[in-house]
C-alpha cells in the first residue's frame, strides 16, 4: 500500500467490522516483510492506524484471534514496544469514562467510545415531518442530544428530511420542533434537506456521469419482484447519455416519459443483502407541491441516497441510528465511498418496543384519519403529545429513555416501567382531592356530639407529606355523600375513619340491600384511626358548591402484544379503549387548569385536560380529569 492509501485509513477503521474486514486484510498484505507500516521507527501513520484499531473492539477481536498473522504480529507489538502510545490509549479510556459514568450510574451502559470523538462530535436527529414524534423518535433525539451536549462538548444538528411532499405538512414540521423544545432538547443548527435539492441534484448527476446509477421505467410491481429474485433490470445497461437525458430533461420537468422513470443506484443485482439491490435514489412527484419549495421541483432524492450525501455534507461526525436501518449501513457506507464523501461514523441502538403498541407512522396516521382516536395527541397514542396528554411529565420521560441507553439488544418492554418511573416524579408533588361518581353517591346523615349544626370550613394541607404544595379548604358539615361500594362494605355498628376529619360509627344502614340510598354516621372524633379496618373518602354536601367532573380512563388500542408484519391492525383493534364516570369533586378543585396534576384519594393519578376556565361561552363547565397510569397495571 502506498502511503496515500495508508493516510486515510485511521478514518475508516472505525466503521462496524464487515466494513473494515477488506481493509485489515489490505493492512495484513501490506505487512507481509514489515515492522511498521511506514518507515523503521513509530510514526504518525502507524500511532494513528495502531488506536483507530485499539478503539473498535470487533477489530481488536478479530485481530487477537490471529487470522491476520501479520498484521497480529504488528498489533502486538506495538502494543509490547511503545508504552508511550499506551499513555494516551489510557487517557482516551480515562475521558471516555468519566463523561459516561453518570449515564451508566442511572441504569444504562453508556461505555462506547464514539470513534475520533477527539476530533470534534456533531451529531444529527433527523425526523420526516409527516407526523408527529413518538416515543421512539424520543429516544433517537435524547441520545443524539445526549453524546452531543453531554458526553461530548459537541453539537446536535435538527434536520427535517422533507423529500416527500405527499405525506408532510408544516403543521408536522412545527410540531416537531415543539416536541424537541418541549423536551429540553435544543438543536445548535436547524436545517433542512430541502435546503440541499440542488447539491443533491449535482451528486445524482455525477452518480449517472461516472455509471453508477441509471434510468429506469420497470414499472413498481416488476421492480419489486425482481429485486427480491435478485434479476437484473433490462435498463441497467442503457447508456450514460440516455441516463443523463432522462434525469435531467425528463424527470427535472415531469413530462410523460418522466414520470415513468426513477433513478437507481448501481451496487448490486443479487447481493444477499436486498438493501444492497439497486436502490431508487430519485423519484417524481407532480401531484403535491413541496410544503417548502412549491413547485419547483418535480423530483424528489429518496432517504437512503439524501441521508449519507447530506450527514456528510452538512458536517456530522456520527449518525446514530436504531437497527432497523442496520441493513442499509453498507449501502449508506457505499455512497460515502463512491462519491468519496467525507467519512461519517455510524451507532445502532435498538428501538423501544412496547406491548400492544405500535409505532409505526402509516399505523397511527390510518388510526387518526379514520377517527379511531381523536387526533395524534389522544391520549391512547404513543406519540409525545399522547403520552404528556395522558399525564407523563417531561422529565420522567427523559429518564426512563437515557436509562435505556444506546444498547442494540431489542426488547418489547411492559409500559410499567414508563409509568412507574413517572409515579416517582409526581407523587411528592401532587396536590390531593376528592372525587365521588354522580352514579354512587350514597346520602350520609351525620350524627353525634361533634357533628358541627353548621357547614365548616378548614384550611387543610393540599399534600400530606409536603407542606409546600400549599393549602385548600375542606368543608365539614352534617350532610355528606360517599362511594356507594364502600356504603354495601359497612356493616350496622362498625366503627371507621372518615379521611381527614375522624372516626364514626356506622348507624342504621342496611347492608343486604341491592343498593344504598342512605346511612347514618354517629361522629366518634376521640377514636383510634388506627384501630379501624376502612378509610373512606367523603364529601360534605352542604356548605361548598361541589364541581361537576368527568374521569376517564384509557386502554391499550389493540389486543395483540405484538403485531406481526402479517398481521392486519384492524383485527386486533380494542373495540373498547376509553370508559367515563361523572363525577363530584370537592370546591378547591375549582381553580385547577389545564396540564395541573393531582391525585384523587384512592382513586389515583390524573391529568387536567380541561378545568373550568377553560371552556367556550356557552359550555357546561367541568372538569376533565385523565387517569394517569402507575406502573402497577402496565396499562396504556
Amino acid at each position: 500500500m502506498k502511503l496515500d492509501e495508508l493516510k486515510p485509513l485511521e478514518a475508516l477503521l472505525t466503521a462496524d467490522f464487515r466494513q473494515i474486514e477488506p481493509r485489515l486484510q489490505a493492512l495484513d498484505k501490506h505487512l507481509i516483510l514489515r515492522t511498521y507500516l511506514d518507515g523503521y521507527t513509530l510514526g504518525d501513520i502507524d500511532t494513528k492506524i495502531w488506536l483507530a484499531l485499539r478503539g473498535n473492539r470487533a477489530a481488536v477481536s478479530f485481530i487477537k484471534r490471529g487470522s491476520l498473522a501479520n498484521l497480529a504480529r504488528w498489533f502486538n507489538y506495538i502494543e509490547e514496544n511503545h508504552p508511550e502510545i499506551q499513555a494516551e490509549v489510557k487517557a482516551k479510556d480515562a475521558a471516555a469514562k468519566a463523561k459516561v459514568a453518570a449515564a451508566s450510574k442511572a441504569g444504562a451502559s453508556y461505555a462506547l467510545a464514539l470513534q475520533n470523538a477527539d476530533q470534534g462530535v456533531v451529531t444529527r436527529f433527523l425526523p420526516e415531518p409527516s407526523g408527529y414524534l413518538h416515543i421512539g423518535h424520543a429516544k433517537a433525539a435524547l441520545l443524539s442530544d445526549y453524546f452531543a451536549h453531554q458526553a461530548y462538548q459537541g453539537q446536535l444538528r435538527l434536520r427535517l428530511d422533507d423529500t416527500n411532499p405527499s405525506k408532510e405538512k408544516q403543521e408536522y414540521q412545527d410540531a416537531i420542533i415543539e416536541d424537541l423544545a418541549l423536551m429540553g432538547i435544543k438543536p445548535d443548527t436547524v436545517t433542512y434537506t430541502s435546503d440541499y435539492f440542488d447539491y443533491l441534484y449535482d451528486m445524482c448527476v455525477r452518480m449517472i456521469k461516472e455509471g453508477h446509477a441509471y434510468a429506469d421505467d420497470t414499472d413498481q410491481e416488476t421492480m419489486r419482484d425482481q429485486r427480491w429474485k435478485g434479476v437484473a433490470s433490462a435498463r441497467r445497461d442503457r447508456s450514460i447519455e440516455e441516463n443523463l437525458r432522462i434525469f435531467t430533461e425528463e424527470m427535472k420537468n415531469g413530462t410523460e416519459e418522466g414520470l415513468k422513470n426513477c433513478i437507481r443506484a448501481k451496487l448490486s443485482v443479487d447481493n444477499p443483502n436486498k438493501a444492497l439491490r439497486d436502490p431508487v435514489i430519485y423519484r417524481c412527484n407532480i401531484e403535491t407541491p413541496h410544503h417548502r419549495t412549491g413547485t419547483k421541483w418535480k423530483m424528489y432524492p429518496m432517504y437512503d441516497f439524501a441521508c449519507p450525501v447530506v450527514d456528510s455534507h452538512e458536517g456530522v461526525t456520527h449518525a446514530l441510528r436504531s437497527t432497523e436501518y442496520t441493513d442499509r449501513n453498507p449501502q449508506y457506507q457505499w455512497f460515502i465511498d463512491t462519491l468519496k464523501l467525507r467519512q461519517v461514523y455510524m451507532w445502532d441502538f435498538a428501538r423501544m418496543n412496547f406491548i400492544r403498541t405500535f409505532l409505526s407512522k402509516r399505523k397511527l396516521a390510518k388510526l387518526v384519519d379514520t377517527g379511531k382516536v381523536w387526533g395524534w395527541d389522544d391520549p391512547r397514542m404513543p406519540t409525545i403529545r399522547g403520552v404528556r396528554r395522558r399525564g407523563m411529565t417531561i422529565p420522567a420521560l427523559r429518564d426512563f429513555i437515557l436509562k435505556q441507553g444506546p444498547s442494540r439488544n431489542v426488547v418489547t418492554m411492559d409500559w410499567t416501567n414508563f409509568w412507574a418511573s413517572n409515579k416517582k416524579e409526581i407523587d411528592p408533588i401532587a396536590p390531593r382531592h376528592t372525587a365521588i361518581t354522580k352514579k354512587d353517591a350514597v346520602k350520609v346523615m351525620v350524627k353525634g356530639a361533634d357533628a358541627p349544626a353548621e357547614p365548616i370550613k378548614q384550611e387543610k394541607p393540599k399534600h400530606p407529606k409536603n407542606k409546600e404544595v400549599g393549602t385548600k379548604q375542606v368543608t365539614f358539615a352534617n350532610e355528606l355523600i360517599m362511594d356507594q361500594a364502600d356504603a354495601k362494605s359497612f356493616k350496622d355498628g362498625e366503627e371507621i375513619t372518615i379521611m381527614g376529619w375522624g372516626n364514626g360509627f356506622v348507624r342504621n344502614i342496611d347492608s343486604s340491600a341491592e343498593v344504598i340510598p342512605t346511612f347514618e354516621i354517629d361522629l366518634n372524633l376521640a377514636g383510634d384511626v388506627k384501630s379501624t379496618e376502612k378509610k373512606v373518602t367523603w364529601l360534605a354536601s352542604k356548605g361548598q358548591t361541589l364541581v361537576p367532573a368527568e374521569l376517564w380512563d384509557f386502554d391499550y388500542l389493540i389486543t395483540k402484544d405484538v403485531l406481526q408484519e402479517e398481521d392486519n391492525m384492524e383485527d386486533f383493534l380494542n373495540p373498547v379503549t376509553e370508559t367515563m364516570e361523572e363525577a363530584w369533586c370537592d370546591e378547591a378543585s375549582a381553580t385547577l387548569k389545564k396540564d395541573d396534576i393531582i391525585q384523587l384519594e384512592r382513586r389515583g393519578y390524573y391529568r387536567v385536560d380541561k378545568g373550568l376556565n377553560d371552556w367556550k361561552e356557552g359550555e357546561e363547565k367541568k372538569l376533565v380529569l385523565f387517569c394517569i397510569p402507575t406502573g402497577k397495571t402496565g396499562s396504556k
